[in-house]
């Protein structure tokens, strides 16, 4: 006989943003679910291994001080810097045809970092540890959806029928949608999207290089897409010589670059980026994935919600992806314990229309930026050429507009 369970909430998605937003809401009233298709994904004890023999993940989120903060409302800051980050003090960009360059420095904000990098397995590792830790978040793994089913309230008090691949039935007033770019939970619920692909891959990987990177996030801007370099760190090293890079670019270069061996890639790496740390001592694996941008264009229906990647996928260059995810869940978190708290119903459209109202602004204005510095410093035209470097000089010598930015970027009010 397939088992049938009801929960207030179910979060769809294990993600570092769906287990932030479980982790937000695991004492607020509510009877919270979490569904988890990745049942080892989240091993401390292999990942403290990894440490040991300075393994990185390949996939690093540049976390902002108000993400990190977020980090720290949860409880899970300080599990994180014990086991592994790097904060960064400085930023640089600069154009690859021409003179152009900005650099930002914390001090410039007397602050101690910009934020710090992450690797994306460490961040969900601390956050479902505290979530088992505190057992108060009913977790099904691994599982699979397979069916969403919407129902009316005179079928009972609830919204949502979702079947597992098991043959569990969960009931639920509201289900939230945290199950990355390619969401189930939206294509079930009917979301509208819209979409583009770039045309583009992302290879990453770790470095080691001959100079010390010196706290100092990079990026070069080429005519084939942006190169990042970002700094790790192992705990006792003084090296700096450990960099996460991600390397934008056509898929036909890509699979190019992914064929060839470390040392012939190493020396394509070097050239991009103008041997900026050296000569590259080591290649860690590489993999690639490809890049585009979504949209949705509601994150919300009556008992359904989006967050994170299941509601917008963004450009990587600036890194900016998972902080507009978390600040997703720290928004939608607080509405719902609000409604809660007022007696209100929570899994309604009213509520959830708060959500969208704050989110969606913010969002969508983080992606026209990032699509328009794509388009700007993509194009060859030589007009453009020379109002892009003009214009990276001379922001870079405004001060008050760079410290605007600065904050933006950091997620500061």
């Amino acid at each position: 006989m397939n088992e049938v369970h009801h929960h207030d909430v179910i979060i769809v998605g294990s993600g570092m943003v769906g287990l932030s937003l479980a982790l937000a809401l695991r004492n607020c009233g509510l009877n919270i679910a979490l569904i988890d298709d990745h049942s080892a994904a989240h091993s401390l004890a292999g990942l403290r291994t990894n440490m040991k023999n300075a393994t990185f993940d390949s996939r690093v989120s540049a976390l902002t001080p108000a993400s990190c903060a977020f980090l720290q409302a949860l409880g899970v800051w300080l599990p994180l810097q014990d086991l592994r980050v790097c904060p960064y003090q400085h930023m640089v960009v600069w154009d690859a045809d021409g003179t152009g360059s900005i650099d930002f420095h914390a001090a410039d904000l007397h602050a101690d970092w910009l934020g710090v990098i992450a690797e994306n397995s460490l961040v969900s590792a601390v956050l479902a540890q505290a979530l088992y830790d505190a057992a108060t978040v009913k977790i099904y793994q691994p599982e699979t959806l397979i069916a969403l089913t919407k129902v009316t309230q005179a079928e009972g008090n609830y919204n949502n029928i979702l079947t597992l691949e098991s043959g569990t039935s969960l009931h639920c007033k509201l289900v939230i949608g945290a199950d990355g770019g390619t969401s189930k939970i939206r294509t079930l619920a009917g979301f509208e999207t819209r979409e583009w692909n770039y045309d583009q891959q992302a290879i990453v990987t770790t470095v080691t290089t001959t100079l010390p990177h010196q706290l100092t996030a990079r990026q070069r801007f080429m005519p084939t897409g942006p190169l990042a370099f970002l700094p790790l760190m192992v705990a006792g090293d003084t090296s700096q010589q450990y960099c996460s890079i991600v390397w934008s670019c056509a898929p036909a270069l890509a699979g190019r670059l992914l064929a060839l061996d470390d040392a012939e890639f190493a020396q394509q790496l070097e050239q991009a980026f103008e041997s900026k740390l050296g000569k590259i001592q080591a290649v860690a694996t590489r993999q690639a994935f490809p890049l585009r941008q979504l949209h949705a264009l509601n994150y919300v229906n009556a008992g359904v919600a989006l967050v994170g990647d299941a509601a917008h996928t963004i450009h990587p260059l600036a890194g900016q992806g998972v902080n507009l995810g978390f600040a997703d869940a720290e928004a939608l978190a607080a509405i719902l314990k609000h409604a809660v708290a007022r007696k209100e119903d929570f899994a309604s459209l009213q509520i959830l229309s708060r959500y969208q109202r704050q989110r969606k602004p913010a969002n969508l204005g983080m992606m026209v930026a990032m699509e328009g510095f794509k388009r700007i410093f993509a194009s060859d035209n030589l007009s453009l050429r020379w109002l892009r470097n003009s214009g990276l000089n001379a922001v870079n010598h405004l001060s008050p507009l760079k410290q605007q930015i600065m904050r933006i970027a950091m997620g500061l009010k």
